[in-house]
């Protein structure tokens, strides 16, 4: 049933940092290319009755979101890469709900998205956010107490403290709740000095005076597979990416057609200029033992590089991860729904996905994603066969 208390969001800032720094790339380098993307329901969630009709009206309300003069400041202070004429388009950028198709079926939901990339670039993590929060709303389901969240992450964090790494929480896209993220957040910042150094979010980083963290996800490489090829797709987005942010934002994601495939044209350039890589699937210690070797190939300082570990983390993995890494390469952990909803309930699994792009003067093109993990292959069987073939990939 809708009423008053249906959650809503309430900031345009309420998304992941990655999708504002990409946007400013595809504003810049694609604005005429156009993109579609599809909810998978991989935990095979049961939806009540109704759950449509309440989640639609949540992203109808998302039109009246609009950045603030507060919001736009502190983005400029935060972010200096981020660049006036940008903001000023982020100032005036309003969601657009007849870009978003929302259908259910019995217990099944279907979610699509379409429209310009620049714009509908923005809809990916907060509508994933929304149908959580809504599911445990609809569902009745109710959580810990606040109390023991705080409790809870603040014991999170001291062990991290205690195992001598560094923390950044990536839970908004599938949080339990708004309120539960906030404290999250919170006792994280209020814990965690020298261990906690920021969050995806960039509402709650503001908020809570902490630092933003991201850089760019799958999506800005399967876009350039598409519009160049997947032969040219990571060397392409790697170098369109130093001609937008000069150096800043230095972490390059290494999965989206396989570590191999990364390494072979993340060369002595790239390797130089970013900062470190990414790790989003497959086995952690095999990921870091083929950094490793690939920054000492080229004469690079292990030691002076960093991986950044973001795959379905928790403790005893982070623990895992750490032991080995220590003292051969530099090491940070992105922790998502261990941190966000982390409540009691069972999470949701569900993703959102470019399924589609159409580059510039191009027809709709099937996009996919091939991890280091099979069961992670996203995108048509078809373009999935084409892709493992031009790249020789055999898994």
């Amino acid at each position: 049933m809708i009423t008053d208390q249906t959650p809503y969001l309430t900031s345009l800032l309420d998304n992941d940092f990655y999708k504002i720094t990409m946007q400013q790339g595809v504003i810049k380098l694609f604005p005429q290319s156009m993109a579609r993307y599809e909810f998978i329901n991989r935990g095979k969630h049961e939806f009540p009755e109704g759950f449509a009709e309440i989640l639609r009206r949540a992203v109808d309300k998302m039109a009246e979101l609009r950045l603030s003069d507060q919001e736009k400041k502190y983005l400029a202070r935060a972010c200096p890469y981020l660049e006036p004429t940008y903001l000023d388009f982020l100032q005036g950028y309003s969601y657009d709900p007849s870009e978003v198709k929302i259908e259910q079926d019995g217990g099944d939901l279907k979610v699509s998205i379409e429209g310009y990339w620049y714009r509908t670039i923005l809809w990916e993590v907060p509508i994933m956010a929304l149908i959580c929060e809504l599911y445990y709303y609809v569902t009745d389901t109710e959580p810990i107490t606040p109390e023991l969240v705080n409790a809870v992450n603040k014991q999170k964090i001291e062990k991290y403290e205690r195992l001598g790494v560094t923390i950044a929480e990536f839970g908004t896209r599938r949080r339990h709740s708004y309120a539960v993220h906030d404290k999250v957040v919170q006792a994280l910042s209020e814990f965690g000095a020298g261990t906690f150094v920021g969050t995806s979010n960039v509402h709650f980083a503001m908020l809570h005076n902490t630092k933003p963290i991201g850089t760019h996800a799958h999506e800005w490489f399967m876009f350039h597979a598409a519009k160049y090829g997947f032969k040219m797709s990571n060397s392409l987005g790697l170098e369109h990416w130093t001609s937008v942010y000069r150096g800043d934002l230095g972490i390059a994601l290494a999965d989206t057609y396989t570590t191999e495939i990364f390494f072979e044209q993340f060369d002595k350039k790239f390797s130089k200029l970013f900062d470190g890589v990414r790790h989003d699937s497959g086995d952690a210690i095999e990921f870091a033992e083929k950094t490793i070797s690939h920054y000492k190939r080229l004469g690079i300082d292990p030691l002076s590089k960093t991986i950044i570990f973001s795959d379905a983390l928790n403790y005893d993995k982070v623990e895992r991860i750490a032991n080995f890494c220590r003292g051969k390469i530099g090491m940070s952990f992105g922790i998502g729904t261990n941190f966000t909803n982390d409540v009691g309930l069972k999470p949701l699994n569900i993703v959102i996905k470019m399924t589609e792009t159409m580059p510039e003067n191009q027809t709709w093109i099937s996009v996919v994603k091939l991890s280091d993990e099979k069961g992670k292959y996203t995108g048509d069987p078809k373009m999935i066969r084409l892709a493992k073939e031009i790249l020789g990939i055999e898994q």
